[in-house]
């Protein structure tokens, strides 16, 4: 969880030398991040399930490119919530652990108040 903080220090130095914190507020930040999830949807949209996976062997780069802008607007919003993503993500699976028990879920696709 260290490579997190330290992309999002990476992150935050491309964006104050380019002075854009100015633009950054938590709410467009949110905005481009749902954008650029939904790119990355784009990509899939309308293909049936072989031509998705086959798309995905042939346009990793391009695949790569749309989650890493996914990637760059959550870790810069968590830092701007002040949020410690690591931390947050360990405590939400251990959360989604006890919504989803092995015992109940394993293999199922149900939602966790209908196991």
């Amino acid at each position: 969880m260290d490579d997190i903080k330290k992309i999002t220090k990476k992150i935050l130095k491309f964006r104050a030398e380019r002075d854009w914190e100015q633009f950054h507020n938590h709410k467009d930040v949110a905005l481009s991040l749902v954008l650029e999830a939904a790119e990355v949807l784009e990509h899939f949209q309308w293909k049936s399930l072989q031509e998705v996976n086959k798309y995905a062997e042939e346009c990793k780069e391009e695949l790569s490119d749309e989650l890493a802008d996914v990637a760059i607007y959550l870790f810069e919003l968590a830092d701007n919530l002040k949020i410690d993503l690591p931390s947050a993500i360990e405590q939400k699976m251990s959360k989604n652990a006890k919504k989803y028990p092995i015992e109940k879920a394993k293999g199922k696709h149900t939602k966790y108040d209908k196991l």
